[in-house]
């Protein structure tokens, strides 16, 4: 029997964790959360009839990373729609992105025509591409972030930066372009329509892989656009544990359940890949039964008698 039971947060976490029956907890939110909970769990493990199963599925600063050899009509689809729908707020979300100097002119006029053409609104009308911001904690947070970003004589704001909290809350799509590949919005989730842009040169791809690979804590999805087959292997390997879920050609977004599992590792969680038989494997107790029909009526086995 599974029952849904919604309540406050807190409460429900108190009640749960102090509880002998505690089986698991299977979690999706944020990172600081996920880990406060681990802690609890920790701490009572001598109360548990046994040891509590944990899944997390928590943050993310995902990425799209750019070769010189990538379709630039591709790529910036894939920026606009992988940073913008849902107000960027889904934890596959690209938040930061990597384009080799060779092709960002390009790239950049394209995903600034977009962004310009981009319908704001009430999320009824299929007209609108994006919504709202989730709250007003959320909208405020966002308008700090993009505020600080003005001020920063580093960082260019290339398209949007507006917000509006008239009628709802709404937070322009927003393009900036950072010059310090470790610039905060390059490293922490926002959760919000706010992609940083780096531009690097295009002979350092190499250096450029293992930067991508070491900025972020997070290692949940990421995307690299190519057309070079043997730049794509190489970006496989170099990647191998920056995204669970990881995207070739396309938006770091948009997984399916029963197609394409989803989840990832480092601080983004468990990487139990919700959706799949994975995770599912994850919840039951496997048990081994041996009944015996012929049973020993000696303890002394048949090589005990030889000399």
């Amino acid at each position: 029997m599974i029952n849904f039971l919604p309540g406050d947060p807190i409460e429900v976490s108190e009640t749960l964790l102090a509880s002998p029956a505690l089986a698991g907890i299977h979690f999706t939110g944020s990172t600081a959360v996920f880990q406060t909970l681990w802690k609890s769990v920790a701490s009572n493990l001598d109360r548990y009839a046994g040891y509590p199963r944990i899944v997390g599925e928590t943050g993310g600063k995902d990425f799209i990373l750019a070769h010189a050899s990538a379709d630039v009509d591709a790529l910036a689809v894939g920026i606009v729609r992988g940073a913008y729908e849902y107000q960027g707020q889904k934890c596959s979300a690209a938040s930061r992105a990597y384009i080799p100097d060779n092709i960002w002119p390009a790239v950049r006029d394209r995903v600034v025509a977009m962004i310009g053409d981009i319908r704001m609104g009430d999320v009824a009308d299929f007209r609108n591409f994006m919504g709202a911001v989730i709250d007003r904690r959320a909208f405020t947070r966002l308008r700090d972030h993009i505020e600080a970003a003005k001020r920063d004589p580093d960082v260019k704001v290339l398209a949007g930066g507006g917000t509006d909290d008239s009628v709802g809350f709404f937070v322009e799509p927003t393009l900036l372009q950072v010059e310090d590949p470790g610039y905060k919005l390059m490293c922490e989730e926002i959760f919000g329509p706010v992609l940083a842009v780096h531009v690097y040169p295009a002979q350092r791809w190499q250096e450029t892989l293992s930067l991508v690979d070491r900025t972020s804590p997070y290692a949940l999805t990421g995307a690299v656009f190519a057309r070079d087959r043997r730049v794509i292997t190489e970006a496989d390997r170099a990647l191998r544990y920056s995204a669970g879920n990881y995207y070739i050609n396309d938006k770091p977004t948009g997984a399916v359940v029963g197609q394409q599992p989803f989840g990832g590792g480092r601080a983004s969680g468990t990487n139990d890949k919700a959706g799949s038989i994975l995770n599912l494997l994850r919840w039951v107790s496997p048990r081994s039964i041996k009944e015996t029909l012929s049973p020993a009526r000696d303890y002394r086995y048949p090589f005990m008698g030889a000399e």
